[in-house]
């Protein structure tokens, strides 16, 4: 039987195989990963550009085991929301990381209905909360 394993030390190659599906599932997103102990892969159109990827999400994410969203601040993605989650063994410990450009952190929801009951309420006359 053919299988995948992800370990602490899972080689970009290792990982290129599932993240090439993740990346194809969601609509072609670049995705990032990496094992703990290994630099890993960036996928974007369809191929992958990097088989010596680390960024600074996806290594904080491994030190700090929790899922992240947020704008990083270096790095190919800088400034573009991302959301990268760990990898966990049976433990739970990180023994690796994956991110996706997050589309949904592009619409800040909150944001946008402010500045729309504002715009009503100078525009309409509404009062605010009113539809």
């Amino acid at each position: 039987m053919e299988q995948y394993v992800i370990s602490v030390s899972s080689s970009a190659r290792d990982l290129a195989p599932v993240m090439i599906c993740f990346h194809d599932l969601l609509g072609r997103l670049p995705v990032t990963a990496r094992s703990r102990d290994r630099p890993g892969v960036r996928i974007e159109d369809g191929k992958v550009i990097d088989e010596a990827y680390t960024g600074p999400v996806l290594e904080r994410v491994l030190a700090e085991n929790t899922t992240l969203r947020v704008r990083p601040e270096s790095g190919p993605y800088k400034g573009i929301p991302v959301v990268v989650a760990p990898v966990r063994d049976d433990e739970g410990r990180a023994i690796g990381a994956i991110g996706i450009v997050d589309v949904t952190g592009i619409f800040d929801l909150v944001g946008f209905m402010e500045q729309s009951a504002e715009i009503r309420r100078q525009v309409c006359g509404e009062e605010p909360g009113r539809l």
